[in-house]
């Protein structure tokens, strides 16, 4: 009696530990995992508004007050976006810089951006020097706490017009190199914000390397893919969980349209999710 009452209690303090040691290791994993969603809000082009799972803000690419499909109040009033916490911005078109640096400077937060994008908007006058995070393409940064984002290739253009006051003539300035961005949540949720992009192949590269699960692919076409490119893209080289397509709708002479993305996409996997400026969705 006494040999099985031992057995049981050595039973019984074995799975007593096994449940403790499966309790510890998942109270490790629990600083990265929260039932919280991220909301994201389509501010018109390739402007999003990101709300993290932690409470946090991102602002990419706000075109607001010049942008045609800015939604009110945006429009009107750049501080309806309300707390800003990082402001990320792809390259230096207008329909991407748009009012990045008037955030910046509102709420005294740091505009993330290519190395030779940031530093002309510095030494012309346009941002404080604290205000300017030059990194480039493979960088990573962790801006805030819980948030990496990493800059990744994007075949694209980049030139700041820039209006000097002393003369009132637009000036031209190099601006280095277009990028997209990964950004890994609190939660570990990736989006990946393609900014302007034309197709290339190292698509696939970056999806296997940083396995996005949301991309924000631009249709317009002329600047960059238009729908068949896009659909391609994202059939043959990404295939994420989900895209939301982006920067078309704004400019006559990108003519790509949602019907046109949406029927290459037909027989895919990957769930498109259309949004239309000034709508915002949870994941």
């Amino acid at each position: 009696m006494k040999l099985f009452l031992s057995m049981c209690f050595k039973a019984c303090l074995f799975a007593g530990i096994t449940a403790i040691s499966l309790q510890s290791s998942f109270a490790q994993q629990a600083p990265n995992a929260t039932s919280a969603k991220a909301e994201l809000l389509w501010l018109g082009q390739a402007g999003f508004r990101i709300k993290t799972p932690g409470g946090q803000t991102i602002v990419i690419d706000p075109w607001l007050t010049g942008g045609p499909k800015t939604p009110a109040p945006y429009k009107t009033d750049i501080s309806a976006l309300g707390k800003v916490d990082l402001l990320l911005v792809t390259h230096a078109h207008v329909d991407h810089i748009g009012d990045a640096t008037d955030l910046a400077i509102m709420h005294k937060t740091k505009l993330y951006g290519p190395a030779d994008m940031v530093t002309p908007l510095i030494t012309l006058g346009l941002l404080p020097a604290d205000l300017g995070h030059r990194f480039n393409k493979t960088g990573s940064v962790k801006p805030l706490p819980g948030i990496k984002v990493t800059a990744v290739q994007a075949e694209h253009s980049s030139l700041l017009v820039w209006k000097n006051p002393a003369t009132n003539k637009n000036e031209s300035h190099p601006a280095g190199e277009a990028v997209g961005y990964i950004i890994e949540l609190e939660n570990g949720f990736k989006i990946w914000h393609m900014g302007d992009t034309g197709l290339f192949g190292d698509m696939k590269f970056i999806t296997e390397r940083y396995k996005p699960d949301l991309v924000l692919m631009p249709i317009g076409g002329n600047f960059t893919m238009d729908p068949e490119d896009a659909a391609f893209a994202a059939r043959n080289w990404i295939n994420p969980k989900m895209v939301i397509p982006m920067h078309y709708n704004s400019n006559p002479m990108t003519k790509g349209t949602l019907d046109e993305f949406q029927n290459a996409m037909k027989g895919s996997k990957v769930k498109v999710i259309p949004m239309t400026e000034g709508q915002t969705v949870a994941f």
